[in-house]
């Protein structure tokens, strides 16, 4: 069964766009174009997911937040706000509301957005694999040391939950120095390295891992939003075991991904 997202967007080429593109993902979407109808088909079908806008007529994304809380029955669906505000203000508010995300319109792509709600909802479809087996069982990672280099924190958190569920013993680094650091430190099994990081990029990294003897068997997955040509071949002639896009894949394939790659 597939995931359900709820948009709440009153621009309408905007929410038409993320309708079709959600749908397209294999996503159940739903819109509403309003804060009090938008708040209604929360309780009435009850989504896996929230997208919000905070400016709506009727009724503001505050407002629905802080409806939303007081309600049992919806206050634990998770919501990503997309606004046209960055006031510091308004995002320290959402958050304190309990969502999950906070993305500005003007910097961000829809593919970008859709990379978000993969992540925070993995799947499209049920949790089940094509086998038939639930992807979150430990199935070969209990144990393995699992280096993530990623500098976004919203997904950090969420990539931790989902690898939780693998018994693995997940390390976290959020710049390529404090990466490389761990790496000669621990050892790690393998490493998932993000390309846009601060201070040195993700290519950097790898080939500083790929030239120490002591590094160089570490199979490294590249997962970025950078998905041009160039930048897939650069990763593979550095030695990258594979390059995943974050706009096409999600967290349960990341994890299959993980495990293929892993040495036994």
């Amino acid at each position: 069964m597939s995931k359900k997202v709820l948009i709440i967007e009153d621009d309408e080429a905007f929410g038409d766009s993320m309708l079709q593109r959600l749908k397209n993902a294999g996503y159940d979407t739903t819109l509403a174009r309003d804060g009090g109808e938008g708040l209604k088909k929360i309780t009435d079908i009850l989504p896996d997911l929230v997208l919000l806008d905070i400016v709506l007529p009727s009724m503001s994304g505050y407002e629905i937040l802080e409806a939303k809380i007081k309600n049992d029955h919806i206050k634990n669906i998770p919501v990503i706000v997309i606004s046209n505000s960055g006031d510091p203000t308004g995002i320290n508010r959402a958050l304190s509301l309990g969502v999950k995300d906070y993305l500005i319109k003007s910097q961000c792509t829809a593919e970008e957005i859709i990379a978000k709600v993969a992540m925070q909802l993995g799947s499209a479809g049920d949790a089940t694999g094509s086998q038939g087996q639930n992807v979150t069982q430990n199935d070969g990672l209990g144990g393995r040391k699992i280096l993530w280099v990623e500098d976004d924190k919203f997904l950090s958190d969420i990539i931790a939950r989902k690898l939780s569920n693998q018994n693995c013993n997940l390390i976290h680094a959020i710049t390529g120095e404090e990466a490389l650091a761990h790496i000669e430190e621990d050892m790690p099994d393998i490493v998932m390295l993000d390309l846009l990081l601060p201070g040195m990029n993700g290519f950097q990294v790898l080939q500083k891992i790929k030239s120490n003897p002591k590094t160089k068997h570490i199979p490294v997955i590249l997962l970025s939003n950078l998905g041009q040509q160039s930048d897939v071949e650069k990763g593979e002639t550095l030695g990258a075991a594979k390059f995943l896009i974050k706009a096409t894949v999600t967290l349960d394939e990341i994890v299959k991904e993980i495990k293929k790659t892993i040495p036994a």
